[in-house]
């Protein structure tokens, strides 16, 4: 997903019976105003991810520490209904997601790499799994499959790798038999 789309989620826009997680807004820094939901970027961008059991464990572990936070923050705490919110229940600023994701990367020992990075690492994995092109292109929200195409077909893996053996296979004399006597070449 999209920095914005994240911190766009709503605890709302996640079925956890379906294990689905439904992408219909996101949020962007509007000057004199603050940190505001907005439309997403294109028709495509509106979609539905499956989301995997562990996953949903890890958002059922991160809804208890909200929850917390929630808590502590008391009267101080503004009901947004967000996944990802402040310690106040705002969205969070992308600038401090960006710190804390730095900061994850360096005490994990990971090399620095930007946000954005982890939406390239998803499509190539996904592209690289042999998820078809057209279902990635949906998951990313790109507009058309073209676009997944442009940015990430380099990843795609040579599939054929014996594709001209196969290719001659396919194109070359096939022997028939007539008569039960002779065997010709068509060609």
């Amino acid at each position: 997903m999209r920095q914005g789309e994240l911190l766009g989620l709503k605890w709302s826009d996640l079925d956890w019976q379906r294990g689905t997680l439904r992408v219909q807004r996101q949020v962007q820094p509007k000057k004199g105003v603050g940190k505001v939901f907005v439309p997403l970027k294109t028709k495509a961008s509106n979609r539905t991810i499956p989301i995997g059991n562990e996953m949903l464990q890890s958002l059922r572990e991160h809804q208890q520490r909200v929850l917390i936070d929630k808590a502590v923050s008391g009267k101080n705490w503004q009901e947004q209904n967000l996944i990802f919110p402040s310690i106040f229940g705002t969205p969070i600023s992308a600038t401090n997601m960006i710190k804390e994701f730095k900061a994850m990367l360096t005490e994990a020992g990971l090399p620095k790499i930007r946000f954005h990075d982890l939406r390239h690492t998803a499509a190539s994995i996904m592209l690289n799994r042999g998820i078809p092109v057209l279902v990635a292109s949906r998951v990313l929200g790109h507009s058309q499959p073209s676009t997944t195409l442009n940015v990430y077909g380099h990843l795609i893996p040579i599939m054929h790798e014996d594709l001209g053996n196969q290719i001659d296979d396919w194109v070359t004399p096939v022997p028939i038999v007539l008569d039960d006597k002779v065997s010709q070449v068509i060609e």
